[in-house]
C-alpha cells in the first residue's frame, strides 16, 4: 500500500485486504501499531490525506515489497531508501510502485473500533482502477492472469494454481 504525507511516499506490505462491497466498491484492510503504540505511517496519513493506493506485486517485485517492510522513521520514504520507482496514476492519490500489474485508488470511509483491539480495520472505497492491458487474458470475462505475490505475517507466498469450480448439477 502507499500513501503520502506532504510529499514523503510511504510504501507498506499489507498481508491482505479484503473485498467487502461491490456497490460502493470497497475493500477492509487492517493497520497495526508501531512497537511504541504510536500509530504506523499507513494510518497516520490515511486519516490526515483519506487517500491510499494498494498495488498488487508480482513475483518479480518480492525484493522490493520485503524491503518496504522496514521500519523507518516518519517522514523517511521506503521508495527513496529503497530506490522502489513509482508513478502518478490517478491525479490526487499516492503513487504506484512502476510496472505492478493492478492497483486500486482509494478513498477512507471509516475505521472501525473493535473495543481495544491493537489493530485498527479500515473501510476504503475503491475510487478508481488500473489494470495493466498485458494480465487481462480473456475481455469478455474480464478475466486476468498474473503471479501475484501474498504476504502472511512476516512471510510470504505466491499463489497456487487456480482451479475450476465443480459444475452445479
Amino acid at each position: 500500500m502507499v500513501t503520502e504525507d506532504d510529499g514523503v511516499v510511504n510504501i507498506a506490505p499489507f498481508s491482505y485486504f479484503i473485498g467487502l462491497s461491490s456497490e460502493p466498491a470497497s475493500v477492509l484492510i487492517s493497520v497495526g501499531h508501531k512497537a511504541d503504540g504510536t500509530p504506523k505511517d499507513t494510518l497516520a496519513n490515511l486519516r490526515k490525506t483519506q487517500k491510499c493506493t494498494i498495488c498488487m506485486v508480482e513475483e518479480k517485485d518480492l525484493e522490493k515489497m520485503h524491503f518496504s517492510s522496514k521500519g523507518l522513521e516518519h517522514g523517511e520514504s521506503e521508495a527513496e531508501l529503497f530506490n522502489i520507482e513509482t508513478e502518478r496514476m490517478v491525479e490526487g492519490y499516492p503513487p504506484a510502485i512502476k510496472g505492478v500489474p493492478a492497483a486500486y485508488f482509494c478513498t477512507l470511509n471509516q475505521e472501525i473500533d473493535l473495543g481495544g483491539g491493537t489493530t485498527i480495520p479500515l473501510v476504503l472505497n475503491v475510487k478508481e482502477m488500473f489494470v495493466d492491458d498485458r494480465i487481462i487474458s480473456d475481455k469478455e470475462r474480464l478475466s486476468i492472469s498474473f503471479k501475484p505475490v501474498a504476504r502472511i505475517g512476516k512471510s510470504y507466498a505466491f499463489l497456487g494454481e487456480e482451479i475450476d469450480a465443480p459444475v452445479i448439477p
